[in-house]
């Protein structure tokens, strides 16, 4: 599923190229990617002027002037700038300068318009590359949890999945199952740290492309070339050489090394 640093580089993409847009048509093609009634949600959007477009978590929220057009890639989501048409292309925004297409394999992402942003995207987490150090810690103080899955928990930092959380722990050179509330300040000012880090330079590479990520002009990113333990797992650890492990936390497959990332 595309993570943060994957919707960052498709708005990247997107941005230079729709906003001021008007949107003179729009076809949909799968009840899955958008449920209810196909007409009535190609109204709320014909003749819309797209003002901005923005990532908020793992969602891309295109702004109009009546209403945003929210939209979740899942697993196979792509949205491409002026392709060509495929048996998978479940959405066809023509604008008065080219087409928006979106091609959905699985068709797992959604595709919706409100009259304001939706509840559920409004309370996600805090933007993991804006929050400051200072609430981190204290809300990681209030989790009694262990910290895989707190960093994968929406509500409490919005955009990062398995990949990401991996690849931060990593860095931070912290257990997956080590317990978020006991974390000291200097461990918690490491992930902090590492968190930022291994973001920018995903978004850098323009995320990673495992297997169906693409940005708007269909191309791949390059982090993957990158990861240090995710998809490892028994090669050699980047930093020891100990063999990278897999196991399953909270249903998740999660890569780590043993030498490397204390409890």
């Amino acid at each position: 599923m595309p993570e943060l640093p994957e919707v960052e580089t498709v708005v990247r993409s997107l941005a230079p190229h729709i906003p001021g847009r008007r949107i003179l048509d729009a076809e949909f093609h799968s009840r899955f990617v958008t449920p209810g009634d196909f007409e009535q949600l190609r109204c709320h959007l014909v003749g819309r002027t797209i003002i901005g477009i923005e990532r908020r978590g793992k969602f891309i929220v295109v702004a109009l002037d009546d209403g945003v057009l929210v939209i979740h890639l899942g697993m196979t989501g792509k949205l491409l700038l002026d392709a060509s048409r495929t048996a998978h292309t479940h959405a066809i925004f023509t604008l008065d300068g080219g087409l928006l297409l979106y091609d959905d394999i699985r068709q797992f992402g959604r595709i919706e318009w409100s009259p304001a942003l939706p509840l559920r995207v409004a309370k996600l987490g805090p933007d993991p590359l804006e929050i400051s150090f200072d609430e981190f810690y204290r809300q990681l103080h209030r989790r009694k949890t262990r910290i895989k899955p707190l960093l994968l928990s929406q509500s409490f930092l919005r955009g990062l999945g398995n990949i990401y959380a991996d690849e931060i722990l990593f860095h931070a050179g912290i257990h997956p199952n080590a317990s978020a509330a006991r974390l000291s300040k200097s461990r918690a000012q490491r992930l902090h740290q590492a968190m930022r880090e291994v973001l920018r330079l995903a978004i850098e590479h323009r995320g990673s492309s495992i297997s169906d990520y693409v940005d708007a002009g269909g191309n791949k990113g390059s982090f993957q070339l990158l990861h240090q333990v995710y998809g490892r797992e028994g090669k050699p650890c980047p930093r020891c050489g100990a063999p990278i492990h897999r196991i399953l936390i909270a249903q998740r497959g999660t890569h780590y090394c043993a030498k490397c990332q204390r409890r």
